[in-house]
């Protein structure tokens, strides 16, 4: 694998709870190590002492950055992640927040071409809430202006930007504060506060906005679990993969897929991996991008040379001719 110059990077933060395993993490850490120069993993846990694995163990947060979570609970995993890699690596320009049962679903080269052309943006599906918010307590909506009774997909990318707002908004501004614990105290708080931290910032309406309103991340909620979680990949069958075919297919800035089970078969994963290339052109361009800052020297130095070279040649000529 070749190297980039280019300084940018990817924050990974894994939120994990339960079993304190990844699903998958012999996939991830093959597909980690193709694009080592390019992506930082973190990892959030609620009980240290559960992970086995070195692997995670040596990317989880100091303890004194844990705090408690549960189910429907969750934002401080994600404030504490982003904060954690904001400060970690201000390379950091994306931030893909991710769960035990995530599995990157495209090929290494793929996804650093998605984070090439897309690195200033965010990877952000949000809509209106779609509840009756006078009566359901979900996320506290009813208590909020009516502008701000939004929802966001749990699961997402964000930039460094709206990294920042987020942390900001959370941990900094005494109205953020507040209104975050208003949120906070009503259920699946994290499937609404992103999308309204970045309304109140003005991030999702303005003609200059950076959020590209999509999913990063497939699921199918065609055959939900429950009322509250999408359908867990388990078998790799038929129909799982139309599903995933048909996502890919249409949506282009999907990366990751959720919710995978520990035994869906690899092979299944692997393959859409591997089905997800990309173009001479677009790998052009990608060398371009990751060797464009080493190279153009160079180039300007031959240039030079030969140019030299050229003159000094062209004065002997001139010289004789004399």
């Amino acid at each position: 694998m070749l190297l980039s110059s280019n300084k940018k990077k990817v924050a990974l933060c894994f939120i994990i709870n339960y079993e304190h395993m990844l699903h998958k993490e012999n996939i991830w850490r093959k597909w980690c190590e193709e694009l080592k120069d390019l992506v930082n993993v973190y990892v959030f846990y609620s009980d240290r002492e559960k992970i086995t694995s070195p692997w995670l163990l040596q990317h989880a947060l100091p303890l004194t950055e844990v705090y408690p979570t549960n189910y429907y609970h969750i934002i401080p995993a994600y404030v504490s992640l982003m904060k954690h890699a904001l400060a970690a690596d201000p390379a950091n320009a994306w931030f893909c927040m991710l769960t035990d049962s995530c599995c990157p679903i495209v090929s290494p080269e793929y996804f650093r071409l998605q984070f090439y052309r897309n690195q200033t943006h965010s990877i952000f599906a949000w809509r209106r809430a779609w509840w009756d918010t006078r009566t359901c307590k979900r996320a506290n909506l009813g208590k909020l202006a009516k502008n701000l009774h939004l929802a966001n997909s749990p699961w997402f990318i964000v930039n460094r930007h709206h990294a920042c707002l987020i942390v900001y908004f959370t941990t900094q501004s005494p109205k953020g504060i507040e209104t975050t614990a208003i949120i906070d105290a009503g259920r699946v708080a994290n499937e609404s506060l992103f999308a309204i931290i970045l309304m109140v910032n003005h991030q999702l309406l303005s003609h200059n906005s950076t959020i590209i309103d999509s999913n990063s991340h497939i699921t199918d909620w065609s055959r939900p679990a429950t009322a509250s979680s999408p359908h867990t990949f388990v078998e790799g069958n038929a129909k799982d993969q139309q599903i995933i075919s048909a996502e890919l297919k249409n949506n282009p800035y999907a990366c990751f897929i959720r919710k995978i089970a520990p035994q869906f078969p690899d092979a299944v994963i692997e393959k859409y991996q591997r089905a997800c290339t990309i173009s001479w052109e677009d790998r052009a361009e990608l060398f371009a991008w990751q060797y464009g800052a080493m190279i153009a020297p160079w180039v300007v130095c031959v240039a030079c040379v030969v140019g030299c070279g050229f003159l000094s040649q062209l004065w002997t000529t001139l010289a004789d001719k004399q």
